[in-house]
C-alpha cells in the first residue's frame, strides 16, 4: 500500500536532524538563535565568541522568563549531538570553529517562509517555466531544418522588438511585475547559496565510503595508491562533483561575472527596488561576494578531501585503521560464536582495565582557580588599630577630593575680582592635595567654568613637599556664577 510507504518515509524522516529541530519542545527559542548567530549572521563563528553571544542571549531570555536551565557550551554541545551544528577545525586556525547543518539551514529556511508566504503561483514562475521548456525544446531538436527555423523565428522576433522601440513605443515592466521577479530572483538565489551546504556534506560522505574501501581493501599499498586515485576521480566524477564542478567554472568565469555584476549595479539602481525589505536589498548587494564565499568554501573542501586522503595512503596511517578494524570484527566474530554457550547474566571473572582519561575539546576547558581549593579557615580576630578622628581625617583627605573647601576658595576669590583662573585660585589658596586639588578644580571648571582659547602655567606643592608645574588651558570662574558653587 502507498500508506504504509509514505508512513515508513515520514517515520524515517521524523530522525533526521530538520524534523527533530522543528518537533523540538523549545524550537522557536532554538530556532530563532541559530537564526540569530548563523543564518542571518556569519556562516561560521569561533568557539570563544560562539560561547559568549550565546550567553549573553541565554542570560536575557532566562531574565524575560524562558527556562533555559544549562549552559552554552551545554546546549552547543546538544545542538552538535543532534545534528544542528557542526564543529570544524580549519588549518592554521587557534581554535574550532561552528557552523549551521545543511538541515538546520533547511528547517530555518522553512520556518523563515512560514512566516513570510510566498504566492506559489506567479507570473514570473510560469514564465520561468515556459521559457526553460521552449529552450529544452529547441537545444534538443536533432532536425537541422527546425533548429535553423527556430532561430529565423527569433530574429524576426527580435528585429520586430527593434523596431518597435525606434518608434518609441517602449515597454517597461510595472512595479508590481519587477518586484515579484526580483523576489523570485532572491528565493532562487537563495536556495542556491544552500544548496552548498548538501554539495559538501556529499563530499564528506564520499570522503568517508572512500577511506572506508581503503581500510577493506587487503592488497598491497599499490592496490590501495590505485584505490586512492580511482577515489579521487570517484570524487570528481559524482554527482555532486559534476554539479559543482560546472557551477564553479559557470560563477569564477570572467565575462559571466562581469555580466553578473553589471546586471546587479543596474537593477539595484532601478527604483522598485527601493520597495523591498533591508534584508532583501543587503541580499542583493552581497550576492556575487555570497555565491563566491559558499563556492570557494566547498572547493576548498573539496582539494582538503583529495590532499587527506593521499596523505592517509601515503603516511600509511591506512595501516593502523586497517588493523583496529581487523580487530574490532574480530571481536564481533568472537562474541556471535559464543552468544549461544555463555548466558547474558553469566559472570566472566574477567577485569576490564578502562582509561580513566576524560576526552573533552578544547573550547570546554576551564582555568584553574586556585581559591576553589583554599582551605576553609575559621575568622580570626584582629588587633584593633590605634586610630583617632584626625587620623580618619587625614585618610579621607588623602582619599577623596574635598570639592567643598575648592568650592570655598574659589567663592572666595571671586568675592575680590570679576572673574579668577584656576592659576588665580592655587596663587591665593595652595593645593592641600596637590594634584587632586588641580585635578578637582578642572572638574569644577569644566561644569561652572568658562574655557577660553589660551593656556597657562600653575605650580603646586605635592605631599611630599616638592614643586610640580603643568600647562593647562584657561578656564575662569565667574562671579555672576559662584552661587552654584554653594
Amino acid at each position: 500500500m502507498k500508506v504504509n510507504k509514505f508512513i515508513a518515509t515520514y517515520r524515517r524522516l521524523r530522525f533526521q536532524s530538520h524534523w527533530r529541530l522543528l518537533a523540538a519542545d523549545n524550537a522557536p527559542v532554538i530556532i530563532g538563535l541559530l537564526q540569530a548567530h548563523f543564518f542571518d549572521g556569519e556562516q561560521s563563528l569561533p568557539a570563544s565568541i560562539l560561547h559568549d553571544r550565546l550567553g549573553r542571549d541565554i542570560e536575557d531570555l532566562r531574565a524575560r522568563g524562558e527556562a533555559l536551565p544549562q549552559t552554552a557550551q551545554g546546549y552547543i554541545a546538544d545542538w552538535l549531538a543532534a545534528g544542528f551544528l557542526e564543529r570544524r577545525f580549519r588549518s592554521g586556525a587557534t581554535e574550532e570553529e561552528y557552523e549551521l547543518s545543511a538541515a538546520a539551514a533547511d528547517a530555518i529556511r522553512f520556518a523563515i517562509n512560514l512566516v513570510e508566504p510566498r504566492t506559489s503561483a506567479t507570473e514570473s514562475r510560469l514564465s520561468t517555466v515556459i521559457h526553460q521548456l521552449i529552450r529544452l525544446a529547441e537545444e534538443t531538436d536533432p532536425n537541422p531544418e527546425s533548429r535553423i527555423n527556430a532561430l529565423l523565428k527569433e530574429r524576426e522576433n527580435i528585429d520586430r522588438q527593434i523596431a518597435v522601440i525606434n518608434k518609441g513605443q517602449l515597454r517597461v515592466l510595472s512595479e508590481i511585475q519587477s518586484l515579484e521577479r526580483i523576489r523570485e530572483i532572491i528565493l532562487l538565489a537563495d536556495n542556491l547559496t544552500g544548496d552548498f551546504r548538501h554539495v559538501r556534506d556529499e563530499f564528506e560522505q564520499l570522503n568517508r565510503s572512500l577511506r572506508e574501501r581503503i581500510m577493506d581493501n587487503d592488497g598491497s599499498r599499490g592496490e590501495a595508491l590505485e584505490a586512492l586515485f580511482a577515489g579521487v576521480d570517484l570524487i570528481s566524477e559524482s554527482e555532486a562533483g559534476r554539479t559543482f564542478s560546472a557551477f564553479w567554472r559557470l560563477l569564477t568565469d570572467p565575462e559571466q561575472n562581469a555580466s553578473l555584476d553589471q546586471a546587479l549595479e543596474q537593477v539595484i539602481s532601478r527604483d522598485f527596488v527601493q520597495k523591498l525589505k533591508l534584508h532583501e536589498r543587503r541580499f542583493l548587494l552581497n550576492l556575487t561576494r555570497s555565491l563566491l564565499d559558499q563556492g570557494g568554501m566547498v572547493h576548498e573542501v573539496l582539494q582538503h578531501f583529495a590532499r587527506s586522503l593521499k596523505h592517509f595512503v601515503q603516511s600509511r596511517e591506512y595501516l593502523e585503521q586497517r588493523r583496529l578494524n581487523q580487530l574490532l570484527k574480530e571481536g564481533q566474530r568472537a562474541a556471535l560464536a559464543l552468544k549461544d554457550e555463555v548466558k547474558v547474566t553469566e559472570s566472566l571473572e574477567y577485569t576490564l582495565q578502562l582509561t580513566s582519561s576524560r576526552l573533552r575539546s578544547v573550547s570546554q576547558w576551564v582555568l584553574h582557580d586556585p581559591s576553589l581549593q583554599a582551605i576553609p579557615e575559621s575568622m580570626r580576630h584582629g588587633e584593633a588599630p590605634n586610630i583617632d578622628l584626625q587620623m580618619v581625617g587625614e585618610l579621607m583627605a588623602r582619599s577623596e577630593i574635598d570639592f567643598r573647601t575648592l568650592k570655598a576658595n574659589v567663592r572666595a576669590t571671586l568675592l575680590l575680582q570679576s572673574q579668577a583662573s584656576i592659576g588665580e585660585v592655587l596663587a591665593r589658596f595652595p593645593a592641600t592635595q596637590g594634584l587632586g586639588s588641580v585635578v578637582g578644580l578642572v572638574a569644577l571648571g569644566s561644569r561652572y567654568g568658562h574655557k577660553a582659547n589660551e593656556s597657562e602655567k600653575i605650580i603646586w606643592c605635592g605631599e611630599d613637599e616638592q614643586q610640580r608645574s603643568a600647562t593647562i588651558p584657561i578656564i575662569y570662574f565667574l562671579r555672576e556664577r559662584s552661587n552654584e558653587l554653594v
